[in-house]
This record gives structure tokens, sequence and C-alpha cells, in this order.
């Protein structure tokens, strides 16, 4: 699973909201394959989806075809454990995520045709709790 080696920080602020709507601006573009999976909301994506979606994707293709993953977990989330009193501190990092933000590509695939990778790709999508869009290079 996705997660960074080392980190500067263990625990991290968890943002306001409004920092996470908006348009991307950076990575909206396909940039290694001739189809892409782009999301269409805003949502932090944990690193089990992004493995969960890959594997849907690399079992249907099979064996041809190469994938990139264009996102990263790279923010912490901490959690309390179950009934623990408030207070005495934040709790220890559970999980990382990856904030994605309408318009990103978050995987490419080169390798297959289009109706595979149109396939393959609704199967990773249904892994995302995000609102997703088939794109291929050169429009649509």
């Amino acid at each position: 699973m996705l997660s960074p080696r080392k980190v500067k920080h263990r625990k991290q602020m968890k943002q306001a909201h409004h920092l996470h709507r908006g348009k991307e601006t950076r990575g909206t573009s396909i940039a290694f394959g001739d189809y892409a999976l782009m999301c269409t909301e805003s949502e932090w994506i944990t690193n089990r989806q992004i493995e969960a979606a890959r594997i849907a994707m690399t079992r249907y293709i099979k064996r041809g075809g190469k994938i990139w993953i264009r996102v990263f977990p790279d923010k912490p989330l901490t959690k309390k454990p179950a009934e623990v009193r408030m207070g005495k501190g934040k709790g220890s990092p559970e999980q990382w995520v990856a904030v994605v933000r309408a318009g990103r590509i978050m995987f490419e695939l080169a390798g297959v045709e289009e109706a595979t990778a149109k396939e393959a790709m609704r199967l990773a999508a249904a892994k995302l709790p995000v609102k997703t869009r088939f794109v291929a290079r050169g429009g649509r």
C-alpha cells in the first residue's frame, strides 16, 4: 500500500473545508498513458481505496497495458482509540490520504483498446468515493 517512507511531521492539521473546494490546477491533463480517470469532485482518497482501484484495473486488463497512479497519499489522518475519554492529546496516525480536487487525473492507462480501458476504469471508479470521468488523449 502507498505511504511516505518518512515525513517531516508525524501528525498534520486537518485543513479548513473551504480549501477542499474548487478545481485542481495541477495534474489535470494526460501525461503518460492514452486513457485516464479524472475525478469530478473534491475528496480525501485513502491509500486503501487507491490500492483497491489499482487491483480492480490490473485484474481486468490481465497482463496487457501499463498503469500509472497519479495521486499519492501523503497526508496522515489521526484517530483516537475507541472508548477513550476526551483530551490527553491528539490520536496516533491511522491512515494516509491523498487530497484530490475536481479535475485531477488519478489513474492513466496505455497499451489496451479503448473499450477495455473504459471497463477497467469503470471497475476502478467503483472503488473510489468520488464521481469520476473517463478521458482519452486528444480531447473527449
